[in-house]
């Protein structure tokens, strides 16, 4: 079924492809004329801040060192391809902005945040380059050493909703995904990291993708976890992976990532300021194979702030809605750790029960 969905869409885009018609075209090395750019930043400051319609921006390969902010609607970044256009900044949550004493911050590391509706991504990476690994090898207590490592590839946060990503590579480490707001949509794609790597309170659907995991820089029994949910529970979807695999780096020990765990949010209310108790984390795996670094017990809990300011409260794996249906591979298991969906449950898993039906074809041409 993976392959089989990923070749009828990719017959449809060839068909697309066959007279293009960007609205401009990033390419460093061509002299600068009309609709044409040296960087994306510049494509997206001439975007249209109100187009009804999809803006396409196509880019040639390179590396784009460049930290970028879409917040206006329908816009659309088309890579030449998915291994050789990359866009790359080093931003991390400990970091210091520039000419401030302020630092980043987790949500403001991302190397490309989307903050508005009708976002589309395909055939590029998206890379924050922050060498985790070198910081990861250091003493606990060396001077030099970075105590907040959070470094964001991608955002989807506030406005945003019917985003859409087909063959776009995520790459980092802690952090790395963070889909905070409305529908999102990933196939035929590859998210790699190691801590938390897919977070946030968004509704996401990951199809015929690559979830790799990526290793530490010392031993270590938990290595990191595949996803960080905090859902509100008024939405009935949050994290779904149909048709995936979870895979991992040369490194990452056996039986050593859990599938996720319950995030609540630390978060301010009329009584104070603590875990959100109404973000009831989703992460489900749906025919999806797993190597053999998949914890046996599936999830793990997690602290989050208490309402006193006391001690942390702890967050367990069984207030969360993690479930499993028909995994396989060696890091598949069925124990009472790992709560799976019944047959009846499973069949309203599916895309447009998800997301609604306001997918379009990929690889669409300009409409104007």
């Amino acid at each position: 079924m993976r392959y089989l969905t990923s070749a009828i869409l990719a017959l449809c885009c060839n068909c697309a492809l066959a007279q293009p018609n960007y609205h401009a075209v990033v390419d460093p090395q061509s002299p600068i004329a009309k609709n044409t750019y040296r960087t994306i930043g510049a494509a997206l400051e001439a975007a249209p801040t109100t187009a009804e319609k999809p803006h396409i921006i196509y880019i040639r390969n390179g590396r784009y060192h460049e930290k970028l902010t879409v917040d206006k609607p329908n816009i659309t970044l088309l890579g030449e391809n998915t291994d050789n256009t990359v866009i790359t900044y080093d931003a991390y949550a400990g970091q210091k902005m520039p000419g401030s004493e302020e630092t980043w911050g987790t949500f403001r590391s991302a190397t490309l945040s989307v903050y508005a509706p009708g976002f589309r991504a395909e055939d590029l990476t998206i890379e924050n380059s922050f060498d985790f690994l070198a910081n990861d090898a250091l003493d606990p207590d060396a001077t030099e050493k970075v105590r907040g490592t959070q470094a964001v590839a991608l955002t989807i946060a506030q406005n945003s909703d019917r985003a859409a990503f087909r063959n776009v590579r995520l790459s980092g480490y802690q952090d790395t995904l963070y889909a905070n707001s409305g529908r999102s949509y990933f196939l035929d794609s590859e998210v790699l990291g190691n801590v938390d790597f897919i977070f946030g309170a968004g509704t996401v659907l990951f199809e015929n993708s690559d979830i790799i995991n990526r290793p530490r820089a010392r031993k270590m029994g938990t290595t990191g976890y595949v996803t960080a949910p905090s859902t509100n529970i008024g939405n009935p979807y949050g994290l779904v992976f149909l048709n995936c695999r979870l895979l991992k780096e040369v490194g990452v020990p056996a039986d050593s990532v859990p599938l996720g765990r319950p995030w609540h949010p630390t978060t301010t209310f009329a009584d104070g300021r603590y875990a959100d108790p109404d973000a009831i984390g989703a992460s489900v795996f749906i025919n999806t194979y797993m190597d053999d670094h998949i914890a046996r017990d599936g999830w793990a809990s997690m602290g989050g702030t208490s309402r006193d300011g006391g001690k942390r409260t702890v967050f367990e794996p069984e207030g969360a809605r993690f479930y499993e249906y028909q995994s396989r591979g060696p890091g598949a298991a069925v124990n009472a750790k790992r709560r799976q969906l019944s047959d009846e449950q499973a069949v309203e898993y599916t895309r447009d029960k998800i997301l609604g039906n306001w997918l379009r074809p990929f690889k669409e041409t300009s409409s104007e």
